[in-house]
């Protein structure tokens, strides 16, 4: 999970704000000297900064005026409540009432072309396109060129991967919408309101003999949707049914007629609460009836429900175990062996679990557990272990080296199964899986650091048996020692030996936004001859797949002319990476959280035409 730094970068956290109200108030001022002290875990129950964050400034504003801080905030002015809200909120309030306004003459009309219907782009998540089918190849890329710039309203950042299908794109949004926009033109085709913000991205399933087409996807607050992709119509809406925390970060993955979803959870921030009896949850992955929502089977990384373990808080609150291993990653199907494959992040409690810091196999008909490699043992971390009342830290205190990549499930040319992943620590690894997890080789690329080593996902070639590597090795703070290696890496798949690698340009220098970072932190997607990235300092680039030479590069970190009709603009590209088809390149910018550059488009690039 995110480590962050104490309520201190609360103003880097939360510094989209623009309103004129925040323009004649410190509203940084004002929450350090009335709210910090309570909001940085000097509060029983009062919820950490970290989770303001994920709140609207609508629903901040509510809670200070009329709500359950209304005796707290009687002091303050009703300007003062405004500014606070939005300085939390990351935006001025009223901004979610803002809407596109192009939407389209013409409803949706199935049209031939390529289709990226999943975040992996595949059973397997190779995250990788032939060149036949994505347009884009060394000998064009330098003529890809934006063709339009689509805004979210009331967005600060874009994370929602889109999928396209037959000429739709289907994205999500923070505050919860999803959008069916035209692929050539930008316009509106439709746009549903989920409960919470969708990061996931949206699978696309077409079936019958008309072609229907369903999307599926997963919210904030673990709600899962099918939608009728040509109206935007709720066919079902289902639940997790889990712990109270839990949430989607990645994206289901479909396959045949079951939709596999991963549960992450942000119980790693409620411990911050000195009086919380951390913790209980432990991750896992449910599979639902696509038709019906149905719940087929619910299993979990962490088998054993969590107990008290004898160990206190300093304030006499029960410390429970084993707890953690969040799955914020899209499950890898193996058909042949019947599995599905998922990373996990680090515990929440003491004893960290074996199942922490893995690679797990469920069977895909039962969910039962076949098996775990562990990569990391003894991680166990929460919020608690950065504030100056540490009543939750785990003993272990970290590192926080998550599995949060996809893992890839890739056959080399000699017809062996290799099960690849990455890891925050830096460190990228092959697994047998035919012989339950072992071990086959170990690399280690990057230092590591809160934000990756590898962060988000990987990419392969097929052809050439490479893997590539995003590093981001962040630089929140000292704790990791040693030099800053961030930079695409490609490695060979049957050795484990780094063929090339491509350091990112030193591009924040003085005078560079707040949160400027080259690391490579966002997932990354290869064509033939060429992979994409981007980076947290905003650059999209291409990369020579057999060389690692940049051989186009754009800056996403700039004000756009929108055809959504919303003001546009972009910044750190985070979380997500590109998706190429028909000669065109889709990209999301922008991504405030954990100090990072805030933006709110979705980018269309396209190759000059031969």
């Amino acid at each position: 999970m995110y480590r962050l730094l104490s309520g201190v970068l609360v103003g880097l956290l939360f510094a989209a704000s623009t309103s004129a109200t925040q323009a004649s108030i410190d509203a940084e001022a004002l929450f350090g000297k009335n709210c910090l002290a309570c909001h940085d875990g000097g509060a029983p129950k009062a919820p950490h900064v970290v989770m303001l964050q994920l709140m609207s400034p609508e629903s901040i504003l509510d809670a200070m005026s009329s709500g359950v801080m209304k005796a707290q905030s009687a002091q303050l002015t009703a300007e003062e409540h405004i500014a606070i809200a939005e300085y939390l909120g990351g935006r001025p309030l009223g901004q979610e009432q803002l809407a596109v306004s192009n939407f389209c003459s013409k409803g949706v009309e199935q049209s031939p072309g390529t289709s990226v219907t999943s975040w992996g782009m595949g059973d397997t998540n190779p995250r990788s396109i032939p060149g036949s089918l994505s347009g884009i190849g060394r000998e064009n890329v330098a003529t890809l060129t934006l063709k339009w710039a689509y805004a979210f309203p009331g967005a600060t950042r874009a994370r929602s991967q889109p999928t396209v299908h037959r000429g739709v794109i289907y994205t999500g949004t923070q505050d919860g919408r999803v959008y069916a926009i035209d692929h050539e033109t930008g316009c509106t085709h439709w746009v549903y309101p989920a409960d919470a913000e969708v990061r996931s991205s949206v699978s696309v399933h077409e079936a019958g003999d008309e072609g229907e087409v369903t999307l599926y996807f997963g919210d904030f607050n673990g709600k899962v949707y099918a939608l009728n992709g040509a109206t935007g119509t709720l066919i079902w809406k289902s639940d997790v049914q889990d712990h109270p925390d839990v949430t989607i970060t990645g994206s289901p993955k479909l396959h045949e007629d079951t939709l596999y979803v991963p549960m992450s959870s942000r119980e790693w921030a409620t411990a911050a609460d000195p009086s919380y009896a951390c913790c209980t949850f432990r991750g896992g992955v449910v599979a639902f009836d696509r038709h019906t929502g149905a719940i087929r089977w619910k299993n979990h990384v962490v088998g054993n429900e969590p107990v008290a373990t004898g160990e206190k808080t300093a304030r006499g609150v029960e410390i429970l175990a084993p707890s953690g291993a969040p799955v914020w990653n899209t499950p890898a199907i193996d058909a042949k062996r019947g599995v599905l494959y998922v990373g996990t992040g680090e515990a929440y409690s003491s004893p960290a679990h074996g199942a922490s810091n893995a690679v797990v196999a469920f069977d895909l008909r039962t969910g039962e557990r076949r098996w775990v490699h562990q990569a990391l043992a003894g991680d166990a971390w929460n919020m608690s272990c950065n504030l100056e009342q540490r009543d939750n830290c785990p003993v272990e205190d970290g590192p926080d080296f998550d599995i949060g990549a996809a893992t890839i499930l890739h056959r080399d040319r000699e017809g062996n199964d290799r099960l690849l992943a990455g890891q925050k620590s830096g460190d990228v690894f092959a697994l047998d899986p035919s012989a339950e997890g072992k071990l086959l080789w170990k690399t280690k690329v990057g230092r590591g650091g809160f934000y990756g080593g590898v962060h988000w996902g990987m990419a392969v070639d097929p052809q050439r048996d490479v893997l590539y590597a995003p590093i981001a090795d962040t630089d929140i703070n000292d704790r990791f020692k040693g030099q800053r290696r961030p930079g695409l890496y490609a490695l060979d798949i049957q050795t484990g030996e780094v063929l090339w690698e491509s350091p990112t340009a030193a591009s924040c220098v003085e005078g560079a936004p707040a949160g400027c970072d080259p690391g490579l932190s966002a997932a990354v997607t290869a064509t033939d001859g060429v992979v994409f990235a981007g980076s947290l300092d905003g650059f999209l680039r291409a990369y020579d797949s057999e060389t690692g030479a940049v051989i186009w590069e754009y800056n996403t970190a700039r004000q756009f002319n929108s055809v959504s009709g919303v003001e546009g603009y972009g910044g750190a590209i985070e979380s997500d990476g590109p998706v190429l088809l028909d000669g065109s390149l889709l990209i999301n910018s922008g991504y405030l959280w954990g100090g990072r550059m805030p933006g709110n488009v979705l980018l269309h690039f396209s190759v000059e035409q031969q």
